[in-house]
């Protein structure tokens, strides 16, 4: 993706598949998928991609999210990034930052490896509320914590929206986690949403009444999505979102449309 100067990048580390039934919900319709077939596979999954983004800029390189990791189970195939990340020219030492929408299990799976910190030489940047409530808070997931607490001395919180390096910004958008942020590229009039899970399918785009079980407070991040869909229908701003190639939304014959960008 192209954002005037800036390049963001796609790291591919496998992908994931859930029943799409049973994890994404229509309120109120019994069968919102049957509209949707298409985005499903013959056995009603859902597939998602799983990875980060890359952006470089002026001598930083960013990561965006750390994938999966190493898992591999019946709903889950990662173990590409670090492949992936070198085919873009980048080694783990070249990493400056590792920013991350949230920290679900799919989004921090290179940060650590054995407890031991993947990418030596970042900084690591999350907001305060989702490092409290996955690291600090008394019932945090045990493998949570695991997978995490390593980058306590190379950690950076923060509280608000802010510029993190040059057309570079954070905002803070809580509902799938407390403290869900969406990062936003910009540079030379153009931007770039990376929008982690605020959407998980692009129906949660064309219509944000759709409920994911992921999501940890269902109202908030309603609101959150149907705030941002007012924003960015029918502008040309690029959303790329965690799980589905990025596109636009679009306003067709008065319906609310996400054109993928391979099909611009």
């Amino acid at each position: 993706m192209k954002v005037g100067a800036l390049t963001v990048e796609p790291v591919y580390d496998g992908y994931g598949q859930e029943p799409a039934r049973e994890v994404l919900t229509r309120p109120g319709v019994s069968d919102a998928w049957s509209c949707h077939e298409h985005l499903l596979d013959e056995s009603g999954r859902l597939r998602l991609e799983l990875g980060g983004f890359l952006v470089r800029t002026g001598d930083r390189v960013i990561l965006v999210d750390a994938g999966v990791g190493t898992i591999d189970n019946d709903k889950y195939h990662g173990g590409q990034f670090l492949e992936s990340l070198r085919g873009l020219g980048v080694d783990p030492w070249d990493v400056t930052d590792v920013v991350f929408t949230h920290l679900h299990f799919d989004h921090v799976g290179w940060a650590t490896k054995k407890g031991h910190v993947v990418f030596p030489e970042a900084t690591y940047r999350v907001h305060r509320a989702d490092w409290a409530h996955f690291v600090e808070s008394p019932d945090a997931d045990p493998g949570a914590v695991h997978k995490l607490f390593p980058l306590t001395e190379r950690l950076e919180t923060f509280e608000h929206d802010t510029t993190l390096a040059p057309g570079f910004d954070v905002r803070h958008l809580p509902g799938h986690t407390p403290g869900t942020a969406v990062y936003v590229v910009s540079s030379e009039g153009e931007r770039a949403l990376l929008l982690g899970d605020v959407a998980h399918a692009p129906v949660e785009l064309t219509d944000p009444a759709w409920e994911a079980v992921f999501d940890l407070d269902p109202v908030a991040a309603r609101k959150v999505r149907a705030d941002l869909v007012r924003a960015v229908t029918d502008r040309p701003d690029l959303l790329a979102a965690a799980h589905f190639p990025p596109g636009r939304l679009i306003t067709v014959d008065g319906e609310r449309r996400f054109t993928p960008l391979e099909k611009e």
